[in-house]
């Protein structure tokens, strides 16, 4: 049996989107067991001295920007660089995957949080709106209004705050980011590293 990957993550993060299938390919491929694991990332930032995109200097956010742009280009994924709905909270999607671990377990979990990542970035929709999340997690086989109703609950609530105090104590200062044996990497383009670290390495 594989390694176990901790991964925390926040929907609406574009790095989130961009890293996330090349994340599950590279669990699936090492046998690697995913603790999925959303959590609030303004909390995560009010703790480690980060901001939000809005409120960072020009030249940080014109170089994001840039950085978005080549990646998306080298990946070939499509991504729109001005969303309509973003910024967007974030905590609705995140506690639908939550909700949707409790329900159906990890993998579906998983694909919801590739499909809010695509809605955010390359189609145009609002993840902070109830009846789109329903649409969305109708569109992979789950069941949206069920899943929107556990959301709400107070094992999903619990879940959410446990986990961002996890990452918060794991000095996590951003999403995505992994741990494998008690060390974390941060952001897609340290997947390479990940690799390494569930192989052994």
């Amino acid at each position: 049996m594989g390694k176990t990957v901790d991964y925390f993550i926040a929907p609406q993060s574009p790095w989130t989107y961009l890293g996330h299938e090349r994340f599950v390919a590279i669990a699936q491929k090492q046998g690697a067991q995913v603790q999925l694991k959303p959590c609030d990332v303004n909390k995560v930032f009010s703790q480690s001295g980060g901001v939000p995109v809005g409120q960072r200097p020009p030249q940080r956010q014109a170089y994001r920007l840039a950085e978005l742009a080549r990646w998306s280009q080298y990946l070939g994924m499509p991504l729109n660089l001005h969303p309509e709905f973003f910024p967007v909270n974030g905590e609705p999607g995140a506690k639908l995957i939550i909700a949707a671990l409790h329900a159906a377990g990890t993998k579906q979990a998983l694909d919801l949080l590739g499909a809010l990542g695509r809605a955010c970035w390359a189609e145009e929709k609002n993840i902070a709106d109830a009846d789109t999340l329903v649409a969305i997690a109708n569109g992979i086989g789950l069941d949206g209004a069920a899943l929107i109703e556990l959301s709400a609950g107070e094992a999903v609530a619990a879940d959410y705050a446990r986990n961002t105090d996890e990452a918060i104590a794991a000095h996590v200062f951003g999403v995505p980011w992994y741990r494998v044996d008690g060390e974390g990497y941060w952001g897609q383009d340290r997947l390479d590293f990940v690799e390494r670290a569930l192989q052994g390495s």
